[in-house]
């Protein structure tokens, strides 16, 4: 299989290091020459993601930014092989899905709207690995929900990353959720370390403070887009949480102990129903 990859980041670097080890033909595009140059020196890419071979492609993966995703989807399309599987990884979908499918049915090829469930704070090829997505849920947005064969290629598509799930959404319904589930985390640690009191944590800090601060370090440019991209959704969620954080502070601030412990069980009794 030939497969055309857009970005060598984390992720992207990840799909061709994956896609390489299958023994898959890998073409890939990054405005960084020196990354493009040393994921090819490393086996990982072997040409250039071109005008002149993108129609050679069976598979597109777009692994950067929505905005640039949806830019060179906009511009490339014509050149897509209409028997081509695109699938893109962004963070948002309702944005991309929009212009995807539209392009893909004027021009023939698939286009799925696709977000892997995977990935850490550091960014980059550098840190990129073919077991990133092993065991990881992968969600997908297809053009139709009732084409058992088209779910079935697009799961053949992806089988080199190893994927341990797949969830079938629409944009709307995989925004508001991931809204909640990604974005919503991001906003709290990186809001939270912000403190004063970080600075001096060092002897008193363990576990808790480790898994609320670990998304502090995050990408902004990639983050600022993605929230804005969603903006409805956060917002739902921010307020919601915010709403919540002013209930623990007034029960502290007046003392009221049966309050607060009433207000804790609630969280920790909302923890286990969700949880299973």
């Amino acid at each position: 299989m030939n497969v055309g990859i857009l970005g060598l980041g984390l992720i992207g670097g990840s799909l061709a290091r994956a896609y390489a080890k299958a023994g898959h033909t890998v073409f890939a595009a990054e405005k960084d020459p020196s990354i493009l140059d040393f994921a090819t020196l490393a086996g990982v890419v072997h040409h250039p993601l071109t005008d002149e071979n993108i129609t050679n492609c069976d598979l597109i993966l777009l692994a950067i930014f929505t905005g640039g995703s949806i830019a060179w989807l906009e511009e490339n399309a014509c050149l897509i092989c209409p028997d081509a599987l695109v699938i893109d990884c962004c963070g948002v979908k309702e944005t991309i899905c929009s212009r995807g499918f539209p392009l893909a049915d004027r021009y023939g090829f698939t286009f799925v709207g696709g977000h892997p469930m995977a990935g850490s704070h550091f960014s980059g090829f550098k840190y990129s690995r073919s077991n990133l997505f092993q065991g990881a849920p992968m969600v997908l947005v297809p053009p139709r929900y009732d084409d058992p064969e088209l779910l079935s290629r697009i799961k053949n598509a992806l089988a080199p990353c190893g994927f341990g799930s797949f969830s079938v959404t629409t944009a709307r319904e995989h925004d508001k959720m991931i809204a909640f589930t990604s974005q919503m985390p991001h906003i709290v640690s990186n809001a939270y370390i912000k403190s004063p009191t970080a600075t001096a944590h060092k002897g008193f800090s363990a576990g808790s403070y480790k898994d609320l601060t670990r998304v502090a370090w995050l990408n902004p440019n990639m983050w600022a887009e993605l929230f804005l991209s969603n903006r409805e959704n956060v917002l739902s969620e921010l307020s919601i949480y915010i709403d919540s954080l002013s209930k623990y502070r007034d029960a502290i601030d007046h003392g009221d102990e049966d309050a607060l412990i009433s207000l804790l069980e609630e969280g920790r009794r909302r923890k286990e129903e969700v949880d299973g």
